[in-house]
């Protein structure tokens, strides 16, 4: 089986498939240092989240509560960063910083250098899984 295709800013084509394994291929295929930002968030989650569902969608990765529809977290690769979209991202605290044209949606750019804020971004986790899933 070849490599997945890495779209642009190096997102991975990856097929649309519900579960962990897709998932994993997903952060598999992420280039360089992007990769190492998937696993930091897929591990934060499930820590933060047992049971979290998971799936593709979009060359996308989304994470659901394992006891309710919708999602409340996705990332995908860019150029120069791997954004982080909270679907209910204006009821958390304290509001992640990147602002969506959608009402409730707010973002998280990690670049290369930055520091991860495991404690932060657990936090939001917990909180995100807890309010109503997004319905995509």
């Amino acid at each position: 089986m070849s490599a997945p295709k890495l779209l642009s800013g190096g997102n991975p084509q990856i097929p649309k498939a519900d579960g962990d394994a897709p998932v994993q291929a997903y952060i598999a295929a992420m280039p360089d240092w992007k990769q190492r930002i998937g696993r930091t968030v897929d591990d934060l989650v499930a820590g933060a989240v047992p049971g979290a569902r998971k799936a593709v969608k979009w060359n996308t990765p989304f994470y659901g509560a394992p006891d309710r529809e919708g999602w409340f977290l996705a990332f995908h690769c860019f150029d120069r960063y791997v954004k982080l979209t909270f679907f209910r991202g204006t009821s958390l605290d304290p509001v992640p910083p990147g602002t969506s044209k959608q009402a409730e949606v707010r973002y998280l750019d990690i670049r290369e250098d930055d520091r991860i804020d495991a404690v932060q971004l657990a936090a939001w986790f917990r909180q995100a899984s807890a309010l109503p899933g997004e319905k995509l």
